[in-house]
This record gives structure tokens, sequence and C-alpha cells, in this order.
């Protein structure tokens, strides 16, 4: 006879889950009572929006779900941005929420939430579970969601007195792995489609990647001679210095790249799902008259063909095509060679570092980074303007070497830090964040230094929330509201956490900062102090306010 908790806990054992991320609730006591000497490492949180993201950031390194523990009421709401995220980046998380006393149900009993109906639009499952004996079939059911089709997140409410119960019930096994789902006819069917185009494009993205996947991908491209893209926040799906590589289709990407994009006469989409940012709001790829043959590769058969017609679908995960495409010897096709050139030496010219106001140039910064970061260097951002100039000049290295949102979430950057780091503890992890965007999870750098995690943070302050700013002053000029900030000493605030701290205000001081940073083997912080112009790459305040001047009404 288990109770609940220890059923819960031995039913993740079976799953493989090694780790998991939370924040204590007394709603849920008997699953840490399940988690004490079960040999899965519980790594506690500050807050069940910080635990959440790392527990997605776990995921999307490691391929399996992440697993997060949360408490009722406030504790799941707080959770949910992290639920967001999973469900845009078609991650493959599961989260348990403590929940009350089923017996009270319907009473608006001390923080009751029907789960159901506050997850379900944001996750792609929400359960509960009312019967201990059913937790199996239950955590079963959750991983085979999370992993299926397009991965994503799964929401199980406990309710205490589930969990306290004791029955005599077995084990299930883990997940029954799932076998290919495409022939050799498709890939041939694939590949004769492809090569006769002039101008093909490879577009790769999408979740549930590997260092693997990297690897034939660029083999892939090699023995096609063909140029290769990524989606937003998916730039390691190739190492960016690879010669085929042409950049990626993020929100402010190369026009050249978007230029070439309109060009081509074929796209072969490789796991994304080729949403507005990729297809630049549909503007470079009209779903109603794309003008060139769409090729879809996605793992979720109800995808393609949702917003744009394919001429040839392959329902399959991205990582097993992409490794039938690096085996294939291709065939004879037009002469690619010129157009892949001129790809690359496009996305070359665009990372040149373009010089913005200051004593401190954040571009210089960044490709410092990418000249010197060695090769198995993770890169986590969350969301403002500062990643811009992440994207446009940083070369990232093959997976894993970029974590960040592609649902646009603040706060990302250091909780996925933390969550990379206790993977790889042997690897530099270097989080970027803006000034606003660092304090939504800066709380996460007691975690951190609870859990050894030692990355260095850059926190780019400018004193503004900077993309709405930016927006600001082209559509209401010179009318500041709501978008400045006050802020408070980084460097002295990770030192209160026990970590390293600094303040860099000039380009030439930044490389032996962040040698210190990195050597200090403690969560460390450089405060990169911008001058108040800097907005955007290639856009100063002052520019974006004479913009909105300039435009009608």
């Amino acid at each position: 006879m288990r109770h609940g908790g220890q059923i819960l806990v031995d039913q993740l054992k079976a799953q493989g889950v090694r780790r998991v991320f939370s924040v204590p609730g007394e709603s849920f006591l008997a699953a840490l009572d399940g988690l004490h000497d079960s040999g899965i490492e519980n790594i506690v949180c500050r807050h069940e929006g910080g635990a959440t993201m790392m527990a997605e950031a776990h995921a999307k390194l490691t391929g399996r779900p992440g697993v997060v523990f949360v408490t009722r009421g406030p504790g799941a709401t707080n959770g949910s941005a992290g639920i967001h995220i999973a469900k845009q980046d078609s991650t493959p998380l599961i989260m348990f929420v403590g929940q009350i006393d089923n017996r009270h149900r319907d009473r608006e009993a001390f923080q009751e939430v029907d789960y159901r109906a506050f997850f379900t639009p944001i996750a792609k499952w929400a359960g509960e579970i009312d019967q201990t004996d059913r937790i199996p079939e239950y955590v079963s059911r959750a991983f085979h969601l999370a992993l299926s089709g397009r991965p994503g997140p799964v929401v199980l409410a406990l309710p205490e007195n589930m969990l306290e119960a004791r029955v005599d019930v077995p084990d299930l096994p883990p997940v029954a792995p799932t076998p290919p789902s495409v022939c050799g006819a498709q890939i041939d069917a694939l590949v004769e489609m492809l090569c006769r185009a002039e101008r093909p494009l490879v577009v790769a993205g999408g979740s549930v990647w590997s260092t693997r996947t990297a690897q034939d991908l660029a083999r892939f491209a090699e023995n096609f001679d063909l140029p290769v893209t990524a989606t937003f926040r998916r730039q390691d799906r190739m190492d960016n210095r690879h010669l085929h590589y042409a950049g990626d289709l993020g929100a402010s990407p190369n026009p050249a790249l978007a230029q070439r994009m309109r060009d081509a006469d074929c796209l072969l989409i490789l796991g994304s799902r080729f949403g507005d940012i990729a297809s630049g709001h549909y503007a470079r790829v009209d779903p109603a008259a794309p003008g060139k043959t769409l090729l879809h590769v996605h793992p979720d058969p109800d995808e393609p063909g949702t917003v744009f017609r394919p001429d040839l679908a392959l329902v399959a995960p991205a990582g097993n095509v992409i490794a039938r495409l690096a085996r294939r010897e291709a065939p004879a096709h037009p002469d690619w060679a010129d157009w892949t050139k001129a790809a690359r030496a496009d996305y070359c010219d665009w990372i040149k570092p373009r010089e913005t106001p200051g004593a401190l140039k954040l571009e210089q910064v960044i490709a410092y980074l990418s000249d010197c970061l060695p090769d198995n260097a993770i890169v986590t951002n969350g969301a403002g303007n500062f990643a811009a100039w992440l994207h446009r000049y940083f070369r990232a290295r093959a997976f894993p070497g970029h974590l960040a949102p592609t649902s646009g979430s603040m706060g990302y950057g250091v909780p996925a830090a933390v969550s990379a780091k206790l993977e790889h503890p042997d690897r530099p992890v270097v989080c970027l964040a803006g000034d606003g965007d660092f304090q939504m999870t800066m709380n996460e750098l007691s975690t951190a230094r609870q859990y050894g995690a030692a990355f260095v943070t850059l926190v780019c302050n400018n004193g503004r929330y900077g993309t709405i700013r930016m927006h600001q002053e082209r559509t209401y000029p010179g009318r500041v509201s709501g978008t400045d900030l006050f802020n408070p000493d980084f460097a002295a605030l990770v030192r209160a956490y026990g970590g390293h701290g600094e303040c860099v205000a000039r380009t030439e001081d930044f490389p032996a900062a962040f040698e210190r940073a990195l050597a200090s083997g403690l969560p460390a912080l450089i405060e990169l102090r911008l001058d108040p112009e800097v907005l955007a790459p290639g856009q100063e305040l002052s520019d974006a306010r004479a913009e909105g001047e300039r435009s009608p009404g």
C-alpha cells in the first residue's frame, strides 16, 4: 500500500525523470514526501513562473518532458507564464498542481481554481486525478500527450486527499518509443520535388532537436549545396559559423534574407510551424498565393495545411527526416552554388557590427562573445530590444547553443540559464537580459546560488522598457508614458545573493570583466551601462521619435 504521492513519484522514476522543479505548497505534501530519497533531484525555486520556465528549458535541452510542481491557486496562475511558453514553443512539459480536497469542490474553497477551464486554452491537455488508483494511468497519458505529434504542455491537478490516500496499484512502464513514420518513397518524393527548384531555401525550426540533428542538417546542406535559415530563436538548429547557414527569420531579419525568401521558388520547412514571424506576418509568403513550392515536415498531422497549403507534407519528427536526408547522395539538380554563396555573403555582411552611440558598444560586446566563447557554450535570453543585438551579431553554436522563448516572454533568460547550467555544468552558460526583462525573474539568482549554477548574466541597462519605448516613439513621438524604469545597483544585487558582480561602462573594459566573471565560479552579473540613445540595432531613440513625427496622423 502506497500513498498517492509515492505512487506519483514512482511513476516519474519509471518515465526516467531525473530532475523536477518546484515551489513547495501544503497542497502536495504527499508528493514532496514521495520525492524524499527518490533519487529525483528537486530544484526548489523562488517563483512558480521561474520554476516552470526552468522545466521548459530542461525539456528543450533534453528532448524529454520537463516536470514542475506548483501549489494551488496563485501558485498555478503564477506558473501559467511557463505553460504559455511551452505551448507556443512546442515544448513537452508536465505541470503538477496541488489542488483542494475534491470533496470541497465547487464551494470556492481556499485557493480553489477549475484547472481544466483555466489551462485548456494554453495547454495541450488539462486534467485532474480524483482516484488514487488511476495515478499511473493519468501520468502515462500525460507523458504520451506531451511528446506526441506537436509536443506541448500538459497540466495535471492533484487533489490533496487523493495524494494522501493509500492504495495497492501496479506501476505502468514508460512511454514506448515511436517508430519512424516516413518511408523511403516519401523521402524520394521530397528530394525529387526539391531538386526541381531553381532557388530553394531550407527553413529549420521546431522543437525536440538534438546535437545529432544539427550535425545531420549541416551534412544535408553540404551534400545538396543548400542555404539553411533558422526560424525565430531557433538559431542553434545549425552552427551559424557553417558556410551554408544564411541567417535567422526573426522579428527583424536581414532585409536581404527576407527578399531571398520572397525570391525562393521552393521552401523546405523542417520541424517549424512556419508562423507569422517566419513568414514576415504572412507578407513574405502569402497563404492565399505562396508563389512557390512548399515542402513541410512536421510531427503533427494536423499542422501542415493549417495556414499554408503544402505541396508535399511529411508527418514525422524533423530529426528523423533530416537524418535520412543526410545519408542521401544529391541527385541531379540545378546548380545552386551561386544562390547559396550569395545567401551566406548576405549573412556575413549583416553580422558586421554597426556602431551605436555611447562608450559601451553592445554590438562589440556580442561580437566578442561570438568570437571568444568556446564551441560548447550555451547562451540564453528573454525578450526585449536588447535581444536584437544577440540575434543579429552572435553566431550561435550548434544545438544546444541557444535557449530563448519563441513566444516572446520576458524573464526567460535567467531561469533558462539555471536549467542549462544544472544540465551541463561543464559548459559556459551566458544569459543576456534587459534591465526590465531581468527584473522579472532575478530572484532565481538565489536558486542558482543554492544549487551551484555558476553562469554569467549580462544586464543591458538603458533605464527603460526599450521595445515598448521604440513603438511608443514611432506612434506617439515625445509622449513618454509608462516605459521608464528606476533600476537597482545590479552588481551589488548579485553580490547580495553571494555572487560576483561588476559594472562596465566602456567597451574596452568588458573582456577582462567577463573573464573575471567566468573565473569566479559563482553566479555572476555584469551590468552593461548603455547610452540612453541606444534603442535597437540600426536605430537610435531620436531616430524612432523622428520617424513618428514624420508619420501622418
